[in-house]
């Protein structure tokens, strides 16, 4: 995987900003890594480099994930993990950088994230109301109105290896409002296990296409405010 130059990545930052709508009063970011300058690290067995491989998805092609770019810590694997909540209950550890679907017999599968601005400005209960693959991108009017990248998707950027909601969205609700929450793709997988520019709960692409196949609408999530138990 060729790594962004530092003028790439400033030129896509626009697009990456709202990869979620912005939550008024969001909380400011802890200190943001740089995802020019990912940090290296060793290549892992042959299974993972299998679950991380280039899939074609719907017409698109998933490209191959570079692993020493991603922390191993955060690559997905099911882990014991003790928790009153029912099987099939999704539970977001956004200060511990991981989301874990619950299993039966006190396991869970968990993704490691990258958690923006808005991740952190929302904990509770919610239920995912809909879910989309390779969803479209509608840029906030205020951001429309200041920068003229935004303004070319006003009536909405469609799905591909471009957007900045990756492969899968799914879309949180709180009864019938809209809780601005989003659990979705990037198209940056060395930020997984960081705080990332913005945006909510980004997945690698492969993992949120993992995670869309596993939880059908309906399924409740629980964003905690504080770090889970330890898992092993």
């Amino acid at each position: 995987m060729n790594l962004p130059s530092r003028r790439a990545f400033l030129a896509a930052l626009p697009l990456a900003l709202a990869a979620c709508v912005s939550v008024p009063g969001a909380p400011a970011m802890p200190p943001l890594i740089d995802p020019t300058k990912p940090k290296r690290y060793p290549r892992p067995s042959g299974e993972y480099v299998a679950m991380y491989s280039a899939m074609e998805d719907s017409g698109f092609t998933v490209p191959a994930v570079d692993l020493t770019l991603v922390n191993p810590a955060f690559l997905r694997r099911e882990v014991d993990y003790v928790t009153d909540e029912p099987a099939g209950t999704l539970i977001i550890d956004t200060p511990a950088r991981y989301l874990y679907l619950v299993l039966d017999d006190g396991r869970a599968m968990r993704y490691g994230i990258g958690v923006g601005r808005e991740g952190f400005a929302w904990a509770g209960t919610a239920v995912v109301r809909r879910k989309a693959k390779w969803p479209s991108w509608h840029p906030p009017v205020e951001m429309q109105a200041r920068d003229p990248k935004a303004r070319k998707w006003a009536n909405g950027m469609p799905g591909g290896p471009e957007n900045p909601l990756g492969a899968r969205a799914h879309y949180l609700f709180q009864g019938n409002i809209d809780t601005l929450y989003r659990i979705h793709g990037t198209v940056e997988p060395w930020t997984i296990g960081s705080n990332v520019s913005s945006g909510c709960i980004r997945l690698i692409n492969q993992d949120v296409i993992d995670l869309y196949e596993r939880v059908p609408v309906g399924t409740v999530v629980k964003v905690l405010e504080r770090p889970a138990s330890p898992v092993v």
